[in-house]
């Protein structure tokens, strides 16, 4: 396979935006644990403790996406540097690597939304108990 310095700076757009959405994620859910914790302080009720609980989890998850996307990033940059130095053979090797990072935060970006999706279930089974008590 044929690389040049091209190659590797495709992928700064991409690790770009991912790290957009990545911030993104981790801000609405800060202010969504600010929102329950206070919500806590009034009425503490195990539903929130459930998602509470549940950010926990999700905002370690995005801290390791963020962690392998900027990992991603740097050895993007040190391939450039490796390429632009003439080494082929430890560009490719670099790039590899660094393929390797973006799919795994791409992977644990799956499973934080996978837990978004059963913190949302979580919110709706609340809404559900209380609209049928309601009835």
């Amino acid at each position: 396979m044929e690389i040049t310095l091209t190659t590797p700076a495709l992928l700064f757009p991409a690790i770009s935006l991912l790290l957009v959405a990545y911030t993104n994620r981790f801000n609405t859910i800060g202010g969504r644990i600010r929102t329950l914790h206070s919500q806590y302080k009034e009425n503490p009720d195990d539903i929130i403790v459930g998602q509470i609980e549940s950010f926990r989890k999700r905002i370690y998850l995005i801290k390791n996406m963020q962690a392998f996307a900027v990992a991603s990033l740097f050895m993007c940059v040190l391939c450039l540097f490796v390429l632009f130095a003439g080494n082929i053979f430890f560009g490719k090797i670099i790039f590899s690597i660094s393929l390797v990072f973006m799919m795994i935060s791409l992977g644990i970006s799956f499973r934080e939304i996978l837990l978004s999706s059963q913190a949302l279930n979580l919110e709706l089974s609340d809404m559900q108990k209380n609209d049928n008590s309601n009835q």
